[in-house]
């Protein structure tokens, strides 16, 4: 469904200088100190299957939020293809690229990304307004949502009213009434505390089982990782250490750095 290609994004005004210093072995740091430019995705390559649940895992600046905003064109690469369906979304003009976000590609963000002035059935329905579907169209779509998410009875209450795992619900619900073929979720739960995180992760893992999305999720906890994760993908410095599944990951680590992640985790699984 998703393929990443040679894919490299530098930010800075001397990109070409920056990836022919990497390619030369230098660190971030060094190209930081000779070119100002910081290299956020390296030379990374990864296919994210149809259906499944594809987790990205990393420390903080290790590229795995810079790389999810590819997959939706939010950030554009400096050099390399992004593929979804076949098709390379970089050549996508204007109106092709709000038609990819409209039907193809959802995202839900750690922030929640909810509309203050809006109330829930109305955040819900938000992609569906600006996509063009009838009112009533958007009214019962949000409605199923809502309660899918279990916030039933809470359609007119407004972002402030919330608690925050409430607020992350109607995130997830507004993402999954656009019905669209791919879902982003970068660190989507790590604002919740443990119970409401645990729980979100328990809904997730539910509403998968039913609707069979390709879902792209963005973590920095290995526990939620291998708890939702068809397949995890570790990231270091922008480039891609290992990816497999969770107990490939967990047994066999690829090097020191994917060891030291995994080590706490090997001996309950």
């Amino acid at each position: 469904m998703i393929e990443v290609r040679n894919v490299s994004k530098v930010f800075g005004a001397r990109p070409e200088a920056a990836l022919a210093m990497r390619r030369e072995g230098a660190s971030k740091d060094q190209v930081l100190a000779a070119t100002g430019c910081v290299i956020g995705v390296d030379d990374l390559s990864l296919t994210v299957e149809r259906g499944e649940t594809f987790v990205i895992m990393g420390l903080s600046g290790s590229g795995k939020s810079t790389l999810v905003r590819h997959l939706n064109r939010l950030i554009d690469p400096t050099c390399g293809q992004v593929l979804v369906a076949g098709q390379d979304i970089l050549g996508y003009d204007g109106a092709a690229l709000r038609e990819f976000r409209r039907h193809t590609v959802s995202m839900v963000f750690q922030g929640f990304g909810l509309l203050p002035h809006r109330t829930v059935q109305e955040n819900v329905a938000y992609g569906l307004a600006v996509r063009g579907e009838s009112r009533q169209q958007c009214a019962e779509r949000a409605a199923h949502w809502i309660a899918a998410v279990g916030l039933q009875g809470y359609e007119k209450a407004w972002p402030a009213q919330l608690s925050g795992g409430m607020r992350q619900r109607v995130g997830l619900a507004r993402a999954l009434a656009a019905d669209t073929q791919v879902l982003l979720m970068d660190e989507a739960f790590s604002a919740l505390d443990p119970l409401i995180r645990a729980e979100m992760q328990d809904q997730l893992l539910a509403l998968q089982d039913n609707l069979h999305k390709t879902i792209v999720f963005i973590t920095h906890d290995l526990d939620e990782a291998v708890r939702l994760g068809k397949r995890i993908a570790i990231l270091r410095d922008g480039r891609l250490i290992q990816v497999g599944a969770p107990a490939d990951i967990l047994h066999h680590p690829a090097d020191e750095y994917v060891d030291r992640f995994v080590r706490r985790r090997v001996a309950t699984y």
